[in-house]
């Protein structure tokens, strides 16, 4: 079994590799072989999502495929040239990472470009299941300056996940894809928490103050806008930010667990582990 993981840069794919590396065959596809991540067992191959020729040689030999595109009006553009050379190379399972709530009628562009390519892997004829996480714990790592957090909840709970343990699940799938097929998982943390908890969760693990600044989704847009962000992205995270303040993410479940035999972890955890970083920020 030849595992193939796209996005291979990417927070989530990184994590997927560290898991699978020197237990999987596993095969990193990247743009850019200097940019690789360096991992032994891993072996890298070129290839480019925008660009289906390319695909070819990486998907060659593949049998299980780790399908991640980033954020993007091409998004699905990118899932369908995967789905395509996946179906020509004879891949016999795809692992898709969604995202959360996607929907053709989700409060989300993003949303509603992934309802679409999840119902393309759904209807390929190849054997599927779907991962739609809740919100990664790693993206508040950049949404910390000075003494000030902020984020995109408002003042709504959000039952956030570290990637590390979509990372696991994910693994644990493409380990034995046999048991997880027809599936969709939407894991979550273990609690459903506001940035205002956030926000002391890392003042306790930094010993420094720490408080959650608030922004409506116009100032979240206009603020992403102001830092150099591209107008689809800024304007799709305001609107996760409507969505999110709606509460329209406070939720748990124990799809993690069910899949990887532990519970996920705690965003207190998460912080502890981050400390450094939060501290310098």
């Amino acid at each position: 079994m030849t595992i193939l993981i796209t996005g291979a840069n990417g927070t989530v794919s990184r994590e997927v590799l560290r898991e699978l590396a020197g237990q999987q065959s596993v095969r990193a596809l990247v743009r850019d072989a200097a940019r690789a991540p360096q991992l032994d067992g891993v072996d890298v191959v070129v290839g480019d999502l925008d660009r289906p020729r390319t695909l070819t040689p990486a998907f060659e030999g593949v049998t299980t495929l780790w399908l991640l595109t980033p954020m993007g009006p091409t998004a699905p553009s990118q899932s369908m040239n995967a789905v395509w050379a996946a179906r020509q190379a004879g891949v016999r399972h795809i692992v898709r990472l969604s995202a959360i709530g996607a929907a053709h009628d989700a409060p989300t562009r993003n949303g509603r470009l992934h309802a679409l390519s999840d119902a393309e892997v759904q209807e390929s004829g190849i054997r599927w299941t779907i991962l739609r996480p809740s919100h990664f714990m790693q993206n508040l790592l950049a949404a910390k300056a000075g003494e000030h957090l902020y984020g995109l909840f408002g003042e709504a709970k959000v039952g956030l996940i570290d990637a590390r343990d979509i990372a696991a699940a994910g693994a644990a799938i493409l380990a034995a894809p046999e048991r997880h097929e027809g599936r969709i998982y939407t894991p979550t943390g273990p609690e459903s928490i506001t940035l205002h908890q956030a926000a002391e969760d890392i003042a306790r693990a930094t010993q420094k103050p720490v408080r959650y600044a608030p922004q409506s989704p116009d100032e979240v847009r206009d603020s992403l806008l102001q830092a150099g962000l591209d107008e689809w992205s800024a304007e799709v995270l305001a609107e996760y930010r409507a969505a999110y303040g709606s509460g329209w993410g406070d939720f748990t479940n124990d799809h993690v667990e069910q899949v990887v035999g532990r519970a996920p972890r705690s965003f207190a955890e998460f912080a502890n582990d981050h400390r450094e970083h939060f501290a310098n920020l």
